[in-house]
């Protein structure tokens, strides 16, 4: 009928794109809060582990759900209440001492050694440097630069506060939603689905909370060592170690290489002791704490890890490098389980 009407069909095939496109603005436009809502699941399965740890032993769903909700918002109090203005004082006497770093590197034996030469790296990567600051444009870039931070800095906040909350209920509401979700899958298929539900969503929740434990260890490390190395504003440099920490694979090696290069403001000596101090705890994470505090978490091939990492940071950044490898296990546990025996059926 549609081939006698071509005028009815390309009506509807144009209606069809333009709702498919109203679709796409929409889901564009939404782009934040889809964001913080799949953020706040993610936090909840990340929390889901320590709600089953308190029920082993002894207490109820309830009281468990209720116990973590409260400490979930005492540490994010805490944080926000102590350590938040501490990293703020440092980061901006940080920002303020940077021309005094640079001075007092330019005063040590081996920088004046390097740089010697009028025509050494050093000398020409100084050069560059004063061009670029020197550079009037380079200001007005900054601070067009500063006012799409200022803002960028305003909406996270609030992105933050609305996942906040979201976690809050989303963890009073986890039995009862995950069971309403259930509902909706047929009976005949429903046990079978459920029970890949339950394991994938476990296996994101340990090995986010994981990963969570293991950044913590080494931001605490980290402070240590920049302390006893006698490295300035080693509690903001740990905060940063935290977060580069939880990007999967390479977190441990980008947070050595940053704090070395800090640290080398302050002297060759101290410089070495991070590094060595580093590459130590390198080794202990790798095959003490990493195994213990993920020796229930997802198992994935070194390659798909690379790869998910690789391909969630590029979509969403740090978030989605971080929910890349438990999304690539449910995956590859969906193929393992359901495409290659039906494959094998027929």
């Amino acid at each position: 009928m549609l081939i006698d009407r071509p005028f009815v069909w390309g009506l509807l095939a144009t209606a069809g794109v333009l709702v498919t496109l109203a679709l796409a603005a929409a889901l564009l436009n939404l782009s934040s809060v889809v964001f913080s809502v799949f953020a706040a699941i993610f936090v909840t399965l990340g929390l889901d582990p320590l709600v089953r740890w308190f029920q082993r032993r002894g207490m109820k769903r309830g009281w468990a759900i209720l116990t973590v909700i409260i400490l979930f918002v005492l540490v994010i109090g805490g944080m926000l209440g102590l350590v938040l203005p501490l990293v703020v004082t440092q980061a901006a006497e940080f920002i303020r001492s940077i021309p005094d770093l640079y001075a007092n590197l330019q005063q040590q034996d081996w920088f004046q050694q390097l740089s010697s030469d009028s025509n050494g790296l050093l000398a020409n990567l100084y050069s560059t440097v004063v061009d670029v600051v020197t550079d009037p444009a380079t200001w007005a870039t900054v601070g067009g630069g500063a006012l799409d931070i200022g803002f960028a800095i305003i909406g996270g906040i609030s992105t933050a506060f609305f996942i906040f909350i979201l976690t809050i209920y989303f963890t009073a509401t986890l039995d009862s939603s995950k069971a309403a979700i259930y509902t909706l899958i047929s009976a005949s298929h429903r046990a079978q689905v459920v029970d890949y539900a339950e394991r994938i969503m476990q296996n994101v929740g340990r090995y986010l909370s994981g990963m969570v434990v293991l950044a913590f260890f080494n931001a605490v490390y980290s402070l240590i060592l920049l302390t006893i190395a006698g490295v300035p504003f080693a509690l903001v440099i740990s905060v940063g170690a935290f977060f580069i920490t939880l990007i999967p694979m390479i977190g441990t090696v980008l947070t050595t290489a940053f704090m070395t290069v800090i640290a080398l403001f302050t002297s060759p000596t101290a410089a070495i002791i991070v590094l060595v101090g580093m590459l130590i705890y390198m080794q202990v994470e790798a095959y003490i704490l990493t195994p213990r505090v993920m020796n229930r978490a997802v198992q994935v091939p070194g390659s798909i890890v690379l790869i998910a990492a690789l391909a969630g940071g590029t979509l969403a950044g740090l978030p989605g490098a971080l929910v890349a490898i438990p999304v690539a296990a449910g995956i590859l546990l969906i193929v393992k389980e359901v495409v290659v025996p039906w494959k094998a059926r027929h």
